[in-house]
């Protein structure tokens, strides 16, 4: 077999080997997180992990899909933070390498570049799922250590991109009309709990849709938090913005 095809074959099999019970004929996130977890494994991604982000038809960030709780954290703090090599893949459709994150990439990304550094990850690796000229999502490689890929690690990185976004196409496909494919819903960071609670913080503070999510983004931001756990708790209704509330 060519190379392409030998890194083909070796992904399937390894996705076909991540062990768990989230296993559900026609679950496309929990296909995308054995996608995660295989990708990990593949380019033995040092300590840190791989994450799915998946956007919506209005180019929304949707929910992310991680191989371990580390990499769940960090595939959510860029969207809670509004910046990071995920946002940059998706805007430009083009795979954003960050050999080092201590080098030059503070002032391209002020917070999310500290906050990484915060957990540990040194660089880190973005590849955007596209479907002709429409970026569904984004597959991202954390590592503890710096250093470039090399050509296998970013040849079997598209390979993995690939087939997640083949994944996400063929769960939207399989759909019925006007419902999300199986799975969405249920995933960390589903942007409809997040919506709805953006709703509900500009109610209570009698601002924007747009001014409640910064304020969403800032309070998970200053207390260490997802920017989902802090929309699921506003839901629960035991998170409360007042006016008072920096």
């Amino acid at each position: 077999m060519s190379g392409a095809a030998d890194r083909w074959a070796r992904a399937h099999e390894l996705i076909a080997e991540q062990s768990g019970h989230l296993d559900r004929p026609g679950n496309v996130a929990d296909v995308l997180r054995r996608i995660c977890g295989a990708t990990a494994t593949a380019l033995t991604a040092s300590g840190v992990g791989v994450g799915v982000s998946v956007v919506t038809g209005d180019r929304e960030w949707g929910f992310a899909i991680a191989s371990n709780p580390v990499s769940q954290l960090l595939e959510e703090l860029q969207f809670t933070l509004g910046e990071g090599p995920s946002v940059d893949a998706l805007a430009t459709g083009r795979p954003v390498l960050v050999a080092d994150v201590t080098d030059g990439v503070a002032g391209r990304w002020p917070i999310y570049s500290s906050a990484v550094r915060e957990k540990g990850v040194r660089s880190v690796f973005a590849f955007p799922l596209l479907a002709g000229s429409a970026s569904l999502g984004v597959l991202d490689v954390f590592r503890g250590r710096p250093g470039a890929m090399n050509e296998e690690d970013i040849a079997q990185s598209l390979t993995f991109a690939e087939i997640a976004r083949t994944a996400v196409l063929d769960g939207q496909h399989e759909a019925p009309v006007d419902e999300v494919p199986g799975g969405f819903d249920e995933s960390p960071g589903y942007r409809a709990e997040v919506f709805q609670a953006q709703g509900m913080v500009m109610v209570q503070l009698g601002v924007t849709l747009a001014e409640a999510l910064l304020r969403l983004r800032a309070h998970a931001y200053a207390n260490d938090r997802t920017l989902a756990d802090v929309a699921r708790d506003v839901v629960a209704r035991t998170l409360r913005f007042d006016r008072n509330q920096a």
